[in-house]
């Protein structure tokens, strides 16, 4: 006999398993949270650049793409219906003579996707942000910042969100799936008719014990350093250079108070173990993001930036591998009723997360 039974049960309180749990109950559901932390949102959620993303970079008809445009409008929706704190401030893309290919190739994405942006000459880059040095450019004007805990506040309203709680295994059987948990020193059981994993980091470790599921993709890490910057930020805008294999380049984004950091930069770390990874920044930081800096804001010195925090991203494809679109499995793919798997779940997840919930609720249907 089970201790209690749910309709659904959905692992991990990231903002988007916050995002799908609430979704699931808007429709009729009654919906436990499981989250080993012992907070909601404290991983990837928590350590990460607090964008909106326009949807620009993305293979056309991707699942990032697609979730990351309907996941944008629903998320400045969201925020002004309840209150988070959030601005469309706009994003500068920008480079130099000698990457007149690549930004011409980041316009015809964002043309592709349906992603309004400006092209911008050098004289029109100085009129928007006068300290930043660039050749060519592009202005996407729909992206913007926000307050990610306020965000996941907002989503988890009443849910009912059970803390320090691991999945220990789920198996199918008739009508329902049956979990083992670990909570407060003690085993438990439940009984729920869907089970959701959105584990982030641990998503393949939260597979690997679901009886009967096969094709668990691998997982790689992707480190991410930010660096703060000391004094006033002179931007108004968030700038990205040209991207970078792996991640967007190291780019300086703005917080709700108008503090500027930099980053993050792509870390490969040796080890594919989310219990393994090390936050801590390293003193060196600053040395290394200087120069990078400095092709797109010569005034930067390394005496004004600090190590900050650092962030992980869970890839599906390692070093030098184009980057991989997210994989979200219901039960199509693998053939268990009442299942979806979501992996792979990086940039632009938080902006995704509502449309995100959207998929999920179909697949599940």
């Amino acid at each position: 006999m089970s201790d209690f039974h749910v309709d659904v049960g959905v692992i991990g309180a990231g903002a988007v398993g916050l995002a799908i749990a609430r979704q699931l109950a808007r429709a009729g559901h009654d919906v436990v949270i499981l989250e080993k932390n012992d907070h909601f949102g404290m991983e990837t959620s928590a350590r990460n650049s607090e964008v909106i993303h326009a949807g620009i970079y993305y293979p056309h008809g991707s699942l990032k793409a697609r979730l990351c445009a309907r996941g944008k409008n629903l998320l400045y929706e969201f925020c002004e219906s309840h209150g988070v704190p959030h601005k469309p401030i706009g994003k500068l893309i920008v480079g130099h003579g000698g990457q007149t290919a690549e930004i011409a190739a980041i316009a015809k994405a964002a043309s592709d996707n349906d992603v309004e942006v400006t092209p911008l000459a050098r004289a029109q880059i100085a009129a928007l942000e006068p300290e930043v040095n660039a050749d060519i450019g592009l202005l996407s004007p729909s992206t913007g910042i926000i307050d990610s805990h306020q965000y996941m506040l907002a989503l988890l309203g009443d849910l009912n969100l059970v803390r320090g709680t691991h999945l220990v295994g789920a198996r199918r059987s008739g009508d329902y799936w049956h979990l083992t948990v670990q909570s407060g020193g003690e085993k438990l059981t439940l009984t729920a008719g869907m089970l959701v994993n959105a584990a982030g980091l641990w998503a393949q470790g939260v597979a690997h014990r679901i009886e009967g599921l096969r094709d668990v993709p691998p997982l790689f890490l992707a480190k991410g350093n930010y660096a703060a910057l000391s004094g006033r930020s002179p931007f108004r805008h968030l700038v990205y250079p040209v991207p970078e294999p792996g991640g967007l380049g190291v780019h300086v984004t703005l917080d709700m108070g108008g503090r500027a950091r930099f980053g993050p930069d792509v870390e490969w770390l040796d080890a594919a173990s989310p219990a393994a990874i090390d936050y801590a920044v390293s003193p060196g930081v600053p040395a290394k993001f200087t120069p990078l800096i400095a092709r797109w804001w010569p005034r930067v010195r390394q005496e004004m930036l600090t190590p900050d925090y650092a962030g992980v991203r869970p890839k599906l494809v390692g070093r030098g591998a184009p980057n991989a679109d997210f994989r979200i499995d219901g039960p199509a793919v693998h053939g268990l009723p009442g299942l979806v798997n979501l992996f792979g779940i990086e940039s632009p997840g938080l902006t995704a997360s509502l449309a995100i919930a959207e998929h999920v609720e179909k697949l599940l249907r």
